[in-house]
């Protein structure tokens, strides 16, 4: 054999072996578990860097413990529950995932959105994801003591309330150790709504005690 010719089949097998390869990543990546975060600005690094969000720590955290686990972040800065509503069916036929993370519910009552309705569409969406053979977690937000404490009470009880329904997991606060700190104004952008980078490891491991059960 010709050293031409060596050197067209080297390059040939060398070409199939990389697209074997190729083909079997993204067919691995594609069967691997997805989890879905439907949420708002809170995951959907809102006024951060990109990767500094606790949607994308959360991809760092499961490779870190060697968990096949893919995260599909589904969130939108000022989505309302009816928007995550609406917008969940096709998402559940696009990615099949195994797990649905549902952040929403603090625009509802920045809105001043009916509580019920709040709490009808958060459990419509869980029993979607269910039916579609998702495990659900229900992540709980506070509103501040201005709102007055009985409507505080109320909002904060829907997601516990829809949680036990559902027969979902509960964070019962994403923003524990952060807004009810002493310096809490020191962990929030200029806003006072949206947290810093720096506050988004402690909002992921809120979110984990609820998860890691679910892997």
């Amino acid at each position: 054999m010709s050293g031409l010719r060596r050197r067209a089949m080297v390059a040939h097998c060398s070409v199939g072996l990389l697209a074997g390869w190729s083909s079997g990543v993204l067919a691995a990546a594609a069967e691997a578990p997805v989890i879905l975060v439907v949420g708002d600005s809170l995951s959907a690094e809102y006024g951060l860097k990109s990767g500094d969000g606790w949607v994308a720590l959360l991809q760092k955290r499961l490779a870190e413990q060697k968990k096949p686990h893919r995260v599909v972040n589904a969130s939108i800065s000022g989505d309302t529950t009816a928007g995550g509503r609406s917008r969940l069916p096709a998402a559940l036929r696009t990615h099949k995932p195994a797990i649905v993370i549902l952040e929403l519910g603090g625009n509802d009552a920045l809105r001043g959105l009916p509580l019920a309705t709040t709490r009808d569409n958060l459990l419509t969406m869980a029993r979607a994801a269910q039916a579609a053979g998702a495990k659900v977690i229900v992540v709980g937000m506070q509103v501040p003591p201005n709102y007055g404490s009985a409507y505080a009470r109320d909002f904060e009880s829907v997601f516990g309330d829809v949680a036990r329904q559902a027969k979902a997991a509960l964070v019962p606060f994403l923003l524990k150790g952060v807004a009810d700190r002493a310096d809490a104004m020191e962990w929030f952008q200029p806003d006072r709504i949206h947290p810093l980078a720096k506050a988004h490891p402690q909002m992921l491991d809120n979110v984990w005690p609820a998860l890691k059960p679910l892997l």
